[in-house]
């Protein structure tokens, strides 16, 4: 076990720095993402978007109504936005976003001067500006654009110990400067991809020319929040009393909602458009303007042409200006998803490394192995689930690769050292342990324990009558198939009734139940084993004869008691074998069936165990030799055995009641009877006879045994 344990921890720990190791080198993305993926899909229906957020989709349906009633072709005649500003305006809006690059100038110069001025009327109104890093004309802050100046506190250290090239953009791409000088903040529309070109982070703000330039879901909340103080620390960007959480790339982390498609805060850009004309002719709007109350309005195109559909967890062509207002939406709700530091992420790999490195070990076999592996690569995907319920990204592919490697390594260095030791217990068993008895061994190593232990355990020696001379009469090649094929058959039967066969002695067989596997009923079946190899035997006989040219007959010894069992020997041969008096004892009652000539003898140890299940007649009470103490010993039988056998056996059960109580005259009287029939009767005949000629003088019914 200890070994076990030490080498699951290996396992876990290298499993888990192999895995981190892939996760820093980025080699773990096309895991990572979907399982974050499927996170953002399933959570994001549970929560509503902030209802302040409002969105005008210049669609498919606007362009057609355009084309069709106004006859305006794409791109649309930028004087066609005023109306939507004058709208919002109208309505109260909070902040108007544009998420429209006016880069270029228009072939009217009086339409861009007309949407300057409409711009200019509008409070907190926004324009999207575009920086990045080969894209954009602009190297400098352009002369004629006034710069929105902000006091962001910790800036400059923030830059300094942070990944500054992704946050400091060498180029830009500015509005034509009637929208750039005219708009409250530029915005920055720009955002970054993961490398399959899905959106889940976002740079909440980047630094052109030494500038602070929000996002424009975060100048959206400065626009309609203009004395909001902002503050950068270690990993978060406060902005009044809100706070984002940043990686070292200056990015956040969205917490997207549902398709603002799917609720009631958007209006197409047709409709606004419509609703304001209308209003100015004193007409009925189609929608209200008050729909716009104190909200932040976003403008953006969803129309397929357009080209300004994004790929993003939640979906693979979400407009972008919904992602910027994902951005405005976790500000005010508070809510963006934070990275696990690093530091406890390390030790949570390194925690999760050690527990499936230890179960791994742990696993005996491929059941146990397949469940273990769904478990560890469950347990992190469920762990996540909570984790970004709580509002915290964890990294589950780095989990779950640790997870993988860990049983993987385990799966090979169980088969490299469990399969060495089930190869040892194979062939150390597979000669006198059946094949089922070894496969539950494999299963279960810790039911063996190497070494001796004491155990309770039936012992069974069995002994062929006469076979010396049988072998006298045999040529060696006819002697030693003859005895094959006996020991094969009452082998087969000793296992199949779970026994265990010690070792041949010759034409004797000792075997034992109990051990190395915990068999309840040893006892019943180790006399059910003696009595089988009897039947077998009487089967086997006339074959036997023709070979041998005589009858074989077997003595079998049977008795239950503790002894010492295990493995025993040198280093170099060793045999699972046992010791101790419990088996002298069983040795001894084969020999005595001699004296009774009976087949099968047990002792009143096993008696006990084997209750109801067979039928016995008791023997005697004899004091086998080195043995101080008498034994009671039994003949066992088949139920229906000692029914045909019935009358000769009541007959012996009274006569040996007469001979424990002295009464030899009738006890010989009674036993010459049924001697004809019965060969133990006949002994006891013989005894009588002697005894009735030399009276003992201290009687007690003991037979003296003076040979093995």
């Amino acid at each position: 076990m200890r070994n076990k344990i030490i080498q699951g921890a290996i396992i876990g720990l290298v499993s888990a720095a192999v895995a981190l190791s892939l996760q820093f080198m980025g080699l773990l993305g096309w895991l990572e993402n979907p399982l974050w993926d499927w996170r953002v899909q399933a959570m994001a229906e549970l929560r509503q978007s902030n209802s302040a957020i409002k969105t005008i989709f210049l669609d498919q349906s606007s362009l057609d109504w355009g084309e069709k009633e106004m006859m305006w072709s794409w791109p649309w005649p930028r004087i066609v936005y005023e109306p939507i500003i004058s709208f919002c305006q109208r309505g109260g809006a909070k902040a108007i976003v544009f998420d429209v690059l006016f880069t270029e100038p228009s072939e009217r110069i009086e339409e861009d001067t007309a949407l300057g001025n409409a711009i200019a009327g509008a409070t907190g109104f926004v324009s999207a500006v575009f920086l990045g890093r080969e894209q954009g004309d602009s190297l400098k802050w352009p002369a004629e654009i006034d710069v929105t100046k902000y006091d962001v506190t910790g800036l400059n250290d923030y830059l300094s110990h942070c990944n500054n090239q992704m946050l400091i953009m060498p180029r830009a791409a500015f509005p034509i400067p009637d929208v750039a000088r005219n708009s409250d903040i530029l915005g920055n529309v720009s955002s970054g991809s993961d490398a399959d070109a899905k959106i889940r982070r976002v740079g909440v703000f980047r630094v052109f020319d030494g500038h602070f330039i929000p996002s424009l879901g975060l100048a959206a909340y400065l626009a309609g929040n203009p004395d909001v103080k902002l503050k950068l620390d270690d990993k978060l960007l406060h902005v009044g009393n809100s706070s984002i959480p940043l990686d070292r790339n200056g990015d956040a982390i969205l917490r997207y909602r549902k398709s603002s498609k799917t609720t009631n805060r958007t209006v197409s850009a047709a409709a606004v458009i419509q609703s304001e004309l209308l209003l100015r002719e004193g007409g009925k709007p189609q929608c209200d303007p008050e729909f716009f109350r104190n909200a932040y309005v976003f403008l953006g195109f969803t129309a397929p042409g357009l080209v300004d559909l994004k790929a993003t967890p939640v979906s693979r062509y979400l407009p972008g200006v919904e992602i910027q207002a994902t951005v405005l939406d976790n500000l005010l709700s508070n809510d963006f998803i934070r990275d696990v530091d690093s530091g406890w992420m390390v030790l949570f790999a390194l925690l999760f490394g050690l527990a499936s490195g230890l179960t791994g070990r742990a696993c005996a076999n491929a059941r146990q192995m397949v469940a273990a592996l769904l478990v560890t690569v469950i347990a992190p995907i469920l762990i996540g689930f909570g984790t970004y319920h709580m509002g915290y990204c964890l990294q589950v592919g780095v989990l779950d690769t640790i997870g993988v490697f860990s049983l993987v390594s385990a799966v090979i260095v169980n088969y490299a050292i469990e399969g060495k030791k089930k190869r040892f217990i194979k062939n150390a068993f597979k000669q006198y342990l059946s094949p089922d008895v070894i496969e539950k061994l494999l299963q279960n190593p810790g039911n063996l324990k190497l070494g001796g232990e004491l155990r309770e355990l039936s012992i069974y020696f069995s002994d062929v009558q006469g076979f010396t001379s049988i072998s006298e009469s045999l040529t060696p090649d006819n002697l030693t198939t003859l005895l094959n094929d006996y020991l094969t058959a009452m082998t087969d039967i000793i296992m199949d009734e779970g026994g265990t066969v010690d070792k041949y002695e010759g034409d004797a067989i000792i075997a034992f139940w109990n051990a190395p596997l915990d068999v309840p009923d040893h006892a019943k079946r180790a006399v059910r084993a003696a009595l089988r190899c009897g039947k077998k035997l009487a089967e086997l006989r006339p074959g036997f004869k023709e070979r041998a040219g005589r009858d074989l007959f077997m003595r079998i010894g049977l008795n239950t008691g503790q002894v010492v069992v295990g493995n025993m020997g040198s280093n170099q041969r060793f045999d699972y074998t046992f010791l101790g008096d419990a088996g002298n004892l069983a040795a001894r009652l084969e020999g005595i069936n001699k004296q009774f000539g009976t087949y099968i003898m047990i002792s009143e140890n096993t008696l006990k165990q084997i209750g109801d299940e067979f039928a016995v007649r008791e023997l005697s009470r004899v004091r086998v030799v080195g043995r101080k103490e008498p034994v009671r010993v039994f003949e066992p039988m088949f139920k229906e055995d000692y029914s045909a056998r019935r009358n000769i056996l009541d007959v012996f059960s009274s006569a040996l009641k007469q001979y424990y109580d002295g009464k030899f005259d009738t006890a010989l009287e009674l036993f010459s009877s049924i001697a004809e029939h019965d060969p133990a009767s006949s002994a006891y005949a013989k005894r009588c006879k002697h005894l009735k000629e030399h009276p003992p003088q201290d009687w007690s019914g003991i037979w003296e045994m003076t040979e093995k």
